[in-house]
């Protein structure tokens, strides 16, 4: 039996994102660690970096909602609120969750934390779901 190779899309790759667990439909967790070239003039994490972040996650967990039908997700909406600033050399973790959705549409929650659990960010956003073909 042939196992099928799950490769990380680019903008994961770049951004330095590891999928901790997608064991739960609807419900991602990522390991991120905030590299010094996001960092912006004032010496802190560009907030691009921390959008893009939690847009992979909510993708990420839209993907995994769909419960294994082939699907694409395009968000159509987000929302960023920034609530710390985000320290070079930072070990983040990014949770997002489906908390409501259809088969056609999800709207997701994410989180972004320190190491010490504290939250640095939350977004939230809707996505339309396709099935790909």
């Amino acid at each position: 039996m042939l196992l099928a190779l799950q490769v990380p899309p680019n903008c994961d790759l770049t951004l330095g994102m590891v999928c901790a667990d997608k064991s739960e439909p609807g419900r991602t967790v990522w390991r991120i660690q905030a590299h010094e070239r996001f960092a912006n003039p004032a010496g802190v994490i560009q907030g691009g970096f921390v959008a893009a972040c939690c847009d992979s996650a909510m993708g990420a967990s839209a993907v995994t909602f769909a419960r294994g039908r082939p699907v694409s997700v395009s968000n159509v909406e987000m929302k960023v609120s920034f609530l710390r600033p985000v320290q070079v050399g930072a070990r983040l973790t990014c949770e997002a969750e489906v908390v409501s959705g259809g088969a056609r549409v999800a709207f997701v929650e994410a989180t972004l934390r320190g190491e010490d659990g504290v939250a640095l960010a939350r977004a939230t956003s809707t996505y339309l779901i396709s099935d790909r073909t």
